[in-house]
């Protein structure tokens, strides 16, 4: 990995989780001196859920992914870093396939109980033969830690991402954990990354789809680095049932709202660390919207201000300059009265109603803009939808590691 960001969070102490077991290996889809095959294998009765891009041209992955979500079963996971096996045709489904028989032969389920993700360059099918010998290779390595595991399913990240929470479900603590990677080709279109959430608990599928699913409106499809949704975007969260709980199945189960608050944080956790390792960032914003008509309404204004470049721009040069975000703000096509608008910078209110506020001071905002925790508040006078919105700013290091993605 590069340097790290200047966002970064240090990867936090993450329990085992009863009935996952990771484990990584060196398949050598690129020329560099690190492991970059990941395998969790899971025990029966492993249920699972996930939510995956809604880029038209995703890969072979994510295809497979979701013909196997349907069924509600996982045995086992396999990442691979460094190609993402989109737009290959049907030699990237042959590798994908190969793979997937591998595993299942390997552990002896279904096919359906294998889960298959790929990040990296888009349009190099993956080479079968390295796939194939990266997957014996992982067979017999050594079960790792959570940390090594996320470091083997990075790309351009620059430092580990793992985030863990708990909860009290039918009076038994439950553990999670969850590993992600994500720093550019991100983008709200739901999962915009490759993220994987590991629990103890009992969790019937549909009813951890319908966790997850609810989770991921809240914190992965409010993000944004640079407005491009990847074709290999990819979470899954996965319920060994080792904690040995009654099986949730609705919120009248107990502890089952005390779960969704618990995959509600990680979720959330996890998406502010992509936001944080946004290429070339070098600061995080939030972006609160309230006032709006409804809540979709007020998602859509905060995406049009994180995603102008202008504001990522200014933010970058910690320049108050606030009207580009009532541009922004007008762009977005959805209802607005620029004679109601209202705008922040942290605690300074820089509009009010349309207008400037009179004698407004900038030199607190000016303040506000040289710290790494950006917040900027959009009320629109409207209704009480709201919506909060992650990003980061836009820096010469964006156009850097993008040029040279490649080479």
């Amino acid at each position: 990995m590069s340097a790290a960001s200047p966002l970064a969070i240090p990867f936090p102490h993450m329990p085992q989780i009863a009935g996952a077991t990771p484990r990584v290996a060196r398949a050598g889809y690129k020329d560099w001196g690190r492991c970059d095959l990941t395998f969790v294998e899971l025990s029966k009765g492993t249920t699972v859920a996930g939510v995956t891009t809604r880029n038209v041209c995703c890969s072979s992955e994510v295809e497979l992914c979701r013909d196997h979500l349907k069924g509600g079963r996982a045995r086992g996971l396999v990442v691979n870093a460094g190609n993402s096996n989109a737009f290959t045709g049907y030699r990237g489904r042959e590798a994908v396939e190969a793979i997937v028989a591998q595993v299942a032969g390997h552990l002896n389920c279904a096919p359906t109980e294998v889960f298959v993700s790929s990040t990296g360059v888009i349009g190099v099918p993956l080479p079968r033969d390295k796939a194939e010998a990266g997957v014996r290779a992982v067979f017999d390595a050594t079960p790792c830690s959570w940390e090594d595991a996320c470091n083997a399913i990075g790309t351009t990240d620059t430092f580990a991402k793992g985030a863990t929470a708990s909860a009290i479900v039918d009076g038994r603590s439950v553990q999670l954990v969850g590993i992600i990677k994500g720093s550019g080709m991100i983008a709200p279109d739901m999962a915009t990354m490759l993220g994987y959430i590991f629990t103890d608990a009992a969790v019937d599928a549909p009813f951890l789809q319908q966790l997850l699913s609810a989770a991921n409106d809240r914190s992965f499809s409010c993000i944004t680095v640079d407005s491009d949704t990847s074709t290999s975007d990819t979470v899954l969260a996965f319920a060994t049932g080792k904690a040995g709980n009654a099986p949730l199945r609705s919120f009248e189960d107990p502890g089952a709202d005390a779960f969704a608050a618990a995959l509600d944080d990680i979720c959330r956790q996890l998406a502010h660390l992509v936001v944080r390792d946004g290429e070339g960032a070098q600061k995080f914003i939030e972006i609160a919207v309230t006032g709006a008509m409804n809540d979709e309404s007020a998602r859509r204004v905060g995406l049009a201000v994180a995603n102008s470049p202008l504001v990522k721009t200014a933010i970058a040069g910690e320049d108050a300059n606030w009207g580009r975000v009532v541009m922004a703000v007008g762009k977005a096509g959805e209802p607005a009265d620029r004679d109601l608008l209202s705008i922040r910078f942290g605690a300074t209110q820089v509009a009010l109603n349309g207008l400037p506020v009179e004698d407004y001071d900038e030199a607190p905002v000016a303040a506000h803009l040289k710290g790494q925790e950006i917040e900027i508040g959009v009320d629109l006078g409207l209704g009480r939808g709201r919506a909060t919105i992650w990003t980061c700013d836009l820096t010469h290091g964006y156009i850097s590691i993008n040029a040279d993605y490649r080479s």
